[in-house]
C-alpha cells in the first residue's frame, strides 16, 4: 500500500529551491534487526505479489482495456477526491470533490539514500528516477527535472536505521509540519510501503510548491522502483486512488507496479492548459471528458 497526503499550507520559512546544509547524524555501521526483519518480510511480500500475478511491468495490454468514458471517470476520482483528509494523517477524507491541484512552477527532484543503501543501489535507482523523470516531463511538457542543488520535490530513500536523520531532514525541508505528518513518515505502519505529502503555497492551497515522498530502503528492487513511479507522479497531483482505475498504479490492488499508458494520460489530462489550479469538477468536467475522447477515443 502507498500513501499520498495533502499537507495544509503549514511550512513556515519554507523556500523551495534553496537548499540548506543537511543535518548532520550519526550512521549506523550494520543494519539493526528490526530493519533485517523488515527487509526479510518486505522480500516475502514482493514474491507473494509476483506470484499472484501483480506488480506487472507490461503496462497493460489486450486484457486491461479502457473506454473514453472509463479514463474520464478515473481521472474525476483520483485528481478530485482524496483518500485522507488533508493534514490530518489517515483519517479519511470527507468523501466530497476538492479542486484541481497541481504545480505551476517548476519540479525539481532530488534522491536522498540512507546510510546503509549500497553504492549500487544508489546508481541503480538515480537512473531509474532519472529515466522516470524525463518520462513524466514529456508526457506533461512541464520542466520537471533532477536538481539536487535546488530540489522542491525531494525522494527520500530510508529505512527503519536511519530515523534520527530522516526526522532532522524533515524538519530542514518542511519546518511547520504537523506532528501528524511528521509521525506517518518516521514511524510508517508497515502495510504503508511509502508516501508523499505534498505542500502548497502560502497564496494559494491549490498550487504546489513542494513534495517529500518516503521510500522504504528495506524494500527489494521491484517494490522499491513501484514505489518510485507512485509516489513521484501522486506529489505531481493525482493524489487518490480509485479500485476502479485499470491498467493503472494508481490503484490499491497492486496489479502494477510502473506507470502504465492509461496513467500518462492521466498526467497529460492533469497538465492540460485548458485545465486550471483551482478549477472545481463541475468546472473541469466538460474539458475532461474532451480530453478523455482525444486520448481513449483513437482505441474505439
Amino acid at each position: 500500500m502507498t500513501l499520498a497526503l495533502t499537507a495544509l499550507a503549514a511550512c513556515q520559512g519554507l523556500t523551495p529551491g534553496v537548499e540548506a546544509a543537511k543535518p548532520v547524524v550519526k550512521a549506523p555501521k550494520e543494519p539493526s534487526s528490526n530493519s533485517t526483519s523488515l527487509k526479510a518480510y518486505y522480500v516475502q511480500v514482493e514474491a507473494d505479489l509476483v506470484a499472484r500475478g501483480l506488480l506487472r511491468t507490461d503496462g497493460g495490454g489486450p486484457d486491461t482495456p479502457y473506454t473514453p468514458d472509463m479514463l474520464a471517470r478515473n481521472f474525476e476520482q483520483i485528481a478530485f477526491y482524496d483518500e485522507y483528509a488533508p493534514g490530518r494523517g489517515l483519517r479519511k477524507s470527507s468523501g466530497r470533490a476538492g479542486q484541481l491541484r497541481r504545480w505551476s512552477s517548476p519540479v525539481r527532484v532530488s534522491v536522498e539514500y540512507g546510510a546503509l543503501v549500497s553504492p549500487e543501489v544508489r546508481s541503480q535507482d538515480n537512473a531509474t528516477i532519472s529515466s522516470y523523470v524525463r518520462r513524466i516531463a514529456g508526457v506533461t511538457e512541464r520542466p520537471i527535472s533532477m536538481n539536487a542543488g535546488r530540489a522542491n520535490f525531494h525522494v527520500l530513500v530510508m529505512g527503519e536505521d536511519d530515523r534520527a536523520q530522516l526526522l532532522a531532514r524533515l524538519r530542514q525541508l518542511i519546518p511547520g509540519v504537523s506532528p501528524t505528518t511528521l509521525g506517518l513518515f518516521t514511524d510508517p505502519p508497515r502495510g504503508i510501503h511509502c508516501l508523499v505529502a505534498a505542500f502548497p503555497s502560502d497564496k494559494n492551497e491549490n498550487d504546489y510548491r513542494t513534495a517529500v515522498a518516503l521510500v522504504r530502503a528495506e524494500h527489494p528492487d521491484l517494490l522499491r522502483k513501484s514505489c518510485y513511479h507512485e509516489e513521484i507522479a501522486q506529489g505531481l497531483g493525482l493524489a487518490n486512488d480509485s479500485p476502479n482505475a485499470r491498467p493503472s498504479i494508481f490503484n490499491d490492488d497492486d496489479e502494477f507496479a510502473f506507470l502504465t499508458t492509461h496513467d500518462e494520460a492521466l498526467l497529460s489530462m492533469l497538465y492540460d492548459p485548458r485545465l486550471s489550479i483551482g478549477m472545481t469538477l463541475d468546472e473541469a468536467r466538460p474539458v475532461i471528458h474532451l480530453m478523455a475522447r482525444e486520448k481513449a477515443g483513437r482505441l474505439y
